[in-house]
């Protein structure tokens, strides 16, 4: 689904909707209540999020990943595979799986470690541990209650924050940001905070790890080059900035979905823009993965990678659970 504009507001459709979100968050609350919690032979770090989507959990497991391998820890990723057709466990093989099987995040994910994914948690966890791994990264799952975690990162965009702060449909929050920072152990916010989020964390004593995304070492220049930018991920507008930001002028912007199953005839569609515009498609990195296979090498592709703005911060939170990066 795409977010709606008025999840950043509170107005009259939220108003409207929140008895509806009422009862998602007694779902939610009753569903981690209820849940029987798994706790693995090795720690259990989660990486997950408040609102539906765009927060930037995938980079921030992923830099994690590699912070630790390069540490000489033999992490795995646990994802559920969301977009795909994969029970699992299955663990990730970029050459023979696909975005539908596996999803588009696990493809990412297995780049920077083995990844497996699972719908059920505990499961994913159990064949990650026999097959070696000596750290669970989890990417998402910070309401299901599976596993019992180690350490709780909550990951928020700087600019959308909670939106308007309600739970779904009436906003965009799984559950009520109190409650969820209340069982976090820091709060990760990706971009400038103008949302402020910093003084929401310090309210409830969480130390706040901020973080960047950057384009990633072989990220083509985009320095006056005209684009036709499409992007299916929580916050397209935040990849339009990126390449503004990067001195990219953008004849054309089209927004999908989060996760989209992208069709022949709009990529065709898109790549006919560029082509009468003067102009190069461009899309993300995420959304690559998810193009026909042979219209993926007329698709430019902007990679990124997370930059913390204070490396060493992290390093007490995972001190604290036994894992010395």
């Amino acid at each position: 689904m795409r977010a709606p504009e008025f999840w950043r507001h509170n107005g009259a459709t939220a108003r409207a909707l929140a008895p509806l979100a009422a009862l998602w968050r007694w779902g939610a609350a009753r569903r981690l209540e209820q849940a029987e919690s798994y706790r693995p032979a090795v720690p259990v770090i989660c990486v997950g999020n408040v609102v539906a989507g765009g927060a930037g959990k995938t980079p921030v497991a992923i830099a994690l990943a590699r912070r630790l391998a390069t540490a000489g820890r033999t992490p795995h990723l646990l994802t559920r595979g969301h977009g795909g057709t994969e029970i699992g466990p299955r663990r990730v093989d970029p050459v023979r799986h696909d975005a539908a099987r596996v999803g588009d995040e696990a493809l990412l994910l297995a780049e920077a470690a083995p990844t497996w994914v699972a719908r059920d948690r505990r499961e994913g966890a159990v064949a990650a541990v026999a097959t070696g791994a000596d750290l669970l990264i989890m990417d998402d799952g910070f309401q299901s209650g599976a596993l019992t975690l180690d350490l709780a990162l909550l990951v928020a965009d700087g600019g959308y924050g909670f939106g308007n702060g309600r739970a779904i449909p009436a906003g965009p929050c799984r559950e009520a940001p109190a409650t969820a920072l209340a069982r976090a152990d820091a709060l990760v916010i990706v971009g400038p905070d103008r949302a402020g989020l910093g003084a929401l964390a310090a309210r409830h004593g969480l130390p706040v790890l901020g973080a960047r995304l950057v384009p990633a070492p072989g990220a083509p220049d985009l320095a006056g080059r005209r684009l036709v930018a499409f992007a299916g991920i929580g916050l397209p507008e935040k990849f339009f900035a990126t390449l503004t930001g990067l001195g990219a002028e953008l004849v054309l912007t089209r927004a999908f979905p989060d996760h989209h199953p992208f069709r022949r005839a709009e990529i065709e569609d898109l790549l006919a823009e560029a082509e009468a515009r003067g102009a190069v498609a461009i899309t993300t990195a995420k959304d690559r993965v998810r193009l026909p296979a042979d219209l993926r090498d007329r698709v430019a592709m902007l990679p990124v990678e997370l930059a913390w703005d204070d490396p060493a911060a992290l390093s007490p939170l995972l001190d604290r659970i036994g894992v010395r990066p």
